[in-house]
């Protein structure tokens, strides 16, 4: 047995990658039962890929849908999709979307036989039914949440933003479509993309790292800085693809590493502004650079020479090119003691290679405001 290895690994069981593979949706979950609820945002309809995917299947009135609104899923919100997927009888919930679609169709999945409300198991609450089947589609390459078995939701009552994780949450398929970015706004690929690198650089560098969370984290970062400018001045096949498994592969770094500061710091700021979490974390990433850079050791050098450059330098150039600039700056510090208690308590926090004290969460806070 190897300290190097992690003592659990949890994967998908089927990963889809192709051009396209968004259209094999019914022939894909044809095995998980033949009434399902799918998840998404907006764009599935502006585009008419909602209604390419009702029309591959055999009997249309075998699917539901919940269409999002927008902003970050809430405790209520996963509630609601559990009623209305028990309602339409569903063997399996689709997430066809973004990172905040993806967590509130893997918890609606995960928790779709609880017998207790989502907030009891997002408080430690342990989870003892299983859930039904989760299909993750990710339009979006940036949170990894098809990867990850954990669901991000916000407690409004409590203005707090955390976790509920359970192995069950686990994607059984995810299909990877590089012709769902293609409609992406370039400010959404960019936080998004941004994000994501982010999630690689933390993983690589975090206490809990191992050799296979560095294959993963390290392959994203470069797949993500390499082809990011590329596909939102091209949207190239080749170049979403890259950072569409960039992506995912920062996915399964951060689900077996952990993460850092930049995200235990990030889900506060994100409540307490309502500021799009892609977007949080793009501006935290230099001020942590220069936070760990010691803590980092040979691996900021690994780090510099995968994307050929300086990491911090062209981390600094990036977050100039695609003109992404701290919502922050200006404005009034709101609740810093409840921003700094619920940092440094933070999981993420923990795995930061440097130990995170106060005077560090006030550091990254100067430097955002």
């Amino acid at each position: 047995m190897t300290a190097d290895f992690p003592s659990e690994v949890l994967l998908p069981q089927k990963v889809l990658f192709r051009k396209g593979a968004v259209l094999d949706f019914a022939r894909e979950t044809a095995d998980l039962g033949s009434r399902g609820l799918i998840v998404h945002g907006a764009s599935l309809e502006k585009d008419g890929r909602r209604e390419q995917i009702l029309a591959s299947f055999p009997d249309r009135r075998s699917l539901a849908f919940f269409c999002r609104k927008g902003g970050e899923p809430t405790l209520d919100e996963v509630t609601e999709v559990i009623e209305i997927a028990r309602g339409a009888g569903a063997e399996w919930i689709a997430g066809i979307g973004g990172g905040s679609v993806l967590d509130l169709a893997k918890a609606a999945a995960g928790l779709f036989c609880a017998k207790r409300p989502p907030v009891h198991y997002q408080e430690g609450g342990r989870l003892e039914e299983k859930g039904i089947p989760f299909v993750a589609v990710p339009t979006t390459a940036g949170t990894g949440s098809e990867a990850t078995p954990n669901a991000v939701i916000i407690n409004p009552d409590k203005k707090a933003k955390l976790s509920i994780r359970e192995k069950s949450f686990m994607a059984c398929k995810i299909l990877l479509d590089p012709d769902l970015l293609k409609g992406l706004p370039d400010a959404v690929m960019a936080c998004s993309a941004m994000d994501a690198w982010g999630q690689g650089y933390e993983s690589f560098i975090s206490k809990n790292a191992t050799w296979f969370t560095d294959v993963y984290a390290l392959k994203s970062i470069e797949l993500i800085s390499r082809h990011l400018m590329t596909a939102i001045q091209t949207r190239s096949d080749e170049t979403l693809a890259a950072i569409l498994v960039g992506s995912y592969f920062a996915g399964v770094a951060l689900a077996h590493a952990r993460l850092g500061v930049i995200h235990g710091l990030a889900h506060p700021l994100g409540v307490l502004y309502h500021v799009p979490h892609g977007l949080v974390c793009s501006v935290c990433f230099v001020p942590s650079i220069q936070l760990n850079r010691e803590a980092m050791g040979r691996k900021y050098d690994t780090m510099s020479r995968t994307i050929g450059q300086d990491l911090e330098q062209k981390v600094c150039k990036m977050i100039a090119d695609l003109n992404l600039v701290s919502p922050f700056r200006g404005k009034p510090i709101l609740e810093k003691e409840k921003m700094i208690e619920e940092t440094l308590k933070s999981g993420s926090t923990a795995a930061n290679p440097k130990p995170i004290g106060r005077e560090d969460v006030e550091f990254l806070l100067k430097e955002l405001f």
